[in-house]
């Protein structure tokens, strides 16, 4: 028995240091529970003891908490009483959007200046219910007189600055090739 430990005696001695820092990582994640018990159970006392207070702090406002005319006014996509029409919003809605959800595109899109009639490319491409994405999509189909007619269309009627610029940009594109 004595030989047979003695023969077993390299292996075992391979197998501590393993064998201690298993233990001792086991030690640890134990501690460890028990703290994160400790501090549940303070968490709960605390709270029983000093009950939380449900306020909203006097700066932050949600559309619930204004007037109806103020609400209104945030569900069309208005700031200060000015639509956002251009920038990034203009990027994926059209002037005509259609559907609940987009009220505020509708808001937003500028009066017609000007009734002009639309050149064919214009009703090819159902350019009025384009959103800038689309229309950036489409342009490589068009040669340099279809542009030129969509921007003098966008100029005359919606007159949106994003449109005008890649629109503007294509034709610049187009010349110097």
């Amino acid at each position: 028995m004595a030989v047979e430990e003695t023969i077993k005696l390299p292996k075992t001695i391979l197998m501590y240091p393993m064998t201690l820092v298993s233990q001792a990582a086991a030690i640890v994640m134990r501690f460890q529970q028990n703290v994160a018990e400790l501090v549940i159970k303070g968490d709960a006392t605390l709270e029983y003891v000093f009950p939380p207070k449900d306020e909203q702090p006097e700066w932050a406002t949600f559309d619930e908490d204004l007037p109806d005319d103020e609400s209104s006014a945030a569900d069309v996509g208005t700031l200060d009483g000015e639509p956002r029409a251009e920038g990034r919003f203009a990027l994926y809605t059209s002037a005509d959007a259609t559907g609940p959800s987009d009220s505020w595109a509708r808001s937003a899109a500028k009066p017609a200046k000007k009734s002009v009639s639309a050149p064919e490319v214009v009703e090819e491409l159902d350019y009025d219910q384009l959103t800038l994405a689309q229309l950036r999509a489409r342009l490589q189909t068009l040669d340099l007189d279809e542009l030129e007619a969509l921007l003098a269309y966008e100029e005359a009627t919606k007159g949106r600055a994003p449109f005008q610029t890649l629109l503007a940009n294509r034709i610049t594109r187009a010349t110097a090739k």
